[in-house]
């Protein structure tokens, strides 16, 4: 998809990249169908750019926008978000264009001065703050500050002449804007895994927006959400909310000869036998840990499973319990499963993890598995799945 195939509307133009070759995103996250950078301009008296684009597509970018802008130059460059993939070209930007002033809030410009060494001058800068508006002819911007969402210098902008919300990074997605696939799955992947510890914030940021009236969303990841968007918002407020968005067991395990395995695997036919809604396994050493930290949040169980190793968690396992704390997973039922040939371990340490969680709620039997699975442990797990209902 080119850049001019996609709509905002007459007098507000998308100058976005698709970058089909970046591997992981921000280092660590498998994105299989890449990523937008999207960038927009608004054509008025004042002519403004809203963000730039990580450096890897500043060439296309730069053509885009100089298709769109002529032999005319642009006023403003509105800085939302400091990320290098939304700002990592705005010293270029502003060597190519010297009379064009930079917006942003006063945390912008200090990490202005920690990324580039870039003369801006007193007289390039404008400073907003929490309620200022930007008037550029027909289009006036209203600047809402987000601090935390998900870094300390994020705003976003409310266009009020078309109703339309440049979101920074809220509302955005992994892919390309030509992958076709459902925003929910990479929206909710995209916002646990990188938003997902501010939850507090984002709902602060919400009530701001729930007083605008809002007919367009531009994120700077993922598509322009114009349709239905009471469904995107609500998303948003059960995610930051920590909410389960479903009913269902999430069972997150590793297995190291296949004897963990198999007892998950009995639990999950247990499970669905006696009713459970959905019942998701992921192998937390073979499977996309991200996306592990996706249904974690989404459902409204989980179940850990894991053999003893070196005294205490399996390793794959250990890690998915540090990445889900760090993003302030609350507010679920979990069980624990155990595995062990001596000294059985896995379930206390697993244990004392989950009980530093907020509003977690621990049920009980925490299944030992005694090197393979035997009709005893298949006792366990019927009064495993019993608790879990």
């Amino acid at each position: 998809m080119k850049y001019t195939d996609v709509t905002v509307s007459d007098s507000i133009k998308y100058i976005g990249v698709n970058d089909y070759d970046l591997d992981l995103f921000e280092g660590q996250y498998i994105i299989p169908n890449g990523v937008a950078y999207n960038s927009y301009v608004i054509l008025d008296d004042k002519i403004t750019i809203m963000d730039t684009v990580d450096r890897r597509a500043c060439g296309e970018w730069l053509n885009n926008l100089k298709e769109i802008l002529g032999e005319k130059t642009p006023d403003y460059l509105v800085v939302q978000h400091m990320e290098p993939d939304h700002a990592a070209s705005i010293n270029i930007l502003a060597d190519l264009y010297p009379d064009m002033k930079i917006v942003g809030n006063q945390k912008t410009f200090g990490m202005i001065n920690q990324f580039f060494d870039l003369d801006l001058g007193d007289g390039r800068k404008v400073i907003v703050s929490e309620g200022d508006k930007l008037e550029l002819g027909n289009h006036c911007l209203n600047f809402v500050m987000a601090p935390m969402v998900h870094w300390p210098e994020v705003m976003l902008s409310y266009e009020s002449t078309e109703k339309i919300l440049f979101s920074a990074d809220a509302f955005g997605k992994f892919g390309t804007l030509d992958t076709d696939e459902e925003w929910d799955c990479e929206a909710r992947r995209y916002y646990f895994n990188i938003v997902g510890k501010y939850g507090a914030q984002v709902q602060t940021v919400l009530k701001k927006a729930s007083s605008l009236d809002i007919k367009t969303i531009c994120p700077l990841h993922g598509p322009i959400l114009n349709e239905n968007l009471d469904h995107y918002i609500s998303l948003y407020d059960t995610w930051s909310s920590y909410k389960a968005e479903d009913k269902g067991v999430f069972i997150a395990y590793a297995s190291i000869y296949g004897n963990t395995k198999q007892a998950v695997e009995k639990l999950a036919e247990i499970l669905t036998e006696k009713g459970v809604e959905t019942v998701k396994i992921t192998d937390l050493a073979r499977e996309d840990w991200a996306e592990a930290i996706e249904d974690a949040f989404r459902y409204d169980r989980m179940v850990v499973a894991s053999p003893t190793y070196d005294g205490g968690i399996f390793t794959p396992v250990l890690e998915f319990l540090q990445h889900i704390n760090s993003k302030m997973y609350q507010n679920r039922k979990v069980g624990i499963i155990e595995n062990g040939s001596w000294a059985p371990m896995a379930g206390k340490k697993i244990k004392e993890f989950l009980t530093g969680m907020k509003n977690i709620e621990i049920v009980e039997p925490t299944v030992t598995v005694k090197s393979a699975m035997k009709q005893n442990t298949i006792k366990e797990l019927e009064s495993l799945a019993d608790s879990l209902l």
